[in-house]
């Protein structure tokens, strides 16, 4: 089973091409070590929330970007390897000595993918990343089932469920503050891929608007008042 480890990260905005460059630096190591793929993406439809939002999942400042990412493995037994390889490479040491954004506030956890359907958008796609928290699994996944025909109905090219499953609160941010997690919860990372912004604000309200995703508050597997999301731009995929 596909397993995802998922980032937010704080990035100065001027540093765009830096953490670029950056990302592609790690990609080759960990594709190397095993990985499968990896995207980062940079924000640019990134709401503040009254409870929660990505802002303040890594404390973000006005000078700052919130970047959106992850890494896909065939599967968990292979993520643990490739962190294994990467932590004992040297280069990765100097690495991370050079990350031009503040590792204090990244966020970061392990996910085992739930649903997953259709292909990657192509490197200029668009992407609406998402963090919720669930508490039953099984009526979650119900959901995420009937959605992700929604989305891909109205133009979406990919969308992927992840649930919660190596998911540590850090010192300073984690996902776990990001979404207020409660004892029962557990945080979901989940995304949906686009072929274009244009493509994704046609598809996204014609989603939103359609009667298969009409579902009463009553009736909704997680709490919408803590979901976190946002549309961002892809910045490197390989």
């Amino acid at each position: 089973m596909t397993y995802v480890d998922g980032f937010v990260v704080a990035v100065p905005t001027g540093k765009r091409d830096a953490y670029r460059e950056h990302a592609a630096k790690g990609w080759a190591m960990l594709n190397a070590a095993g990985a499968t793929r990896n995207c980062e993406c940079w924000g640019d439809d990134v709401p503040h929330g009254t409870l929660t939002d990505f802002h303040r999942a890594v404390q973000a400042t006005a000078d700052e970007t919130v970047v959106f990412s992850w890494i896909e493995y065939p599967d968990k037994a292979t993520r643990n390897a490739v962190a294994a390889r990467i932590m004992a490479d040297p280069k990765m040491e100097e690495l991370a000595a050079t990350m031009p954004f503040d590792g204090r506030r990244m966020i970061y956890g392990g996910f085992e993918v739930l649903v997953e359907t259709g292909t990657p958008s192509a490197a200029d796609g668009y992407v609406d990343g998402f963090l919720m928290v669930v508490k039953d699994r099984t009526t979650y996944l119900a959901m995420a089932e009937r959605a992700e025909a929604v989305f891909r109905d109205h133009g979406a090219t990919r969308v992927v469920e992840a649930w919660g499953d190596d998911v540590p609160a850090g010192k300073v941010t984690g996902f776990p503050q990001a979404v207020q997690l409660q004892d029962g919860e557990t945080v979901v990372f989940s995304w949906v891929e686009w072929p274009s912004k244009a493509v994704r604000d046609t598809g996204m309200a014609a989603t939103m608007a359609d009667e298969r995703m009409q579902t009463a508050p009553e009736d909704m597997p997680f709490d919408g008042k803590r979901m976190v999301y946002g549309g961002f731009a892809k910045l490197f995929q390989s």
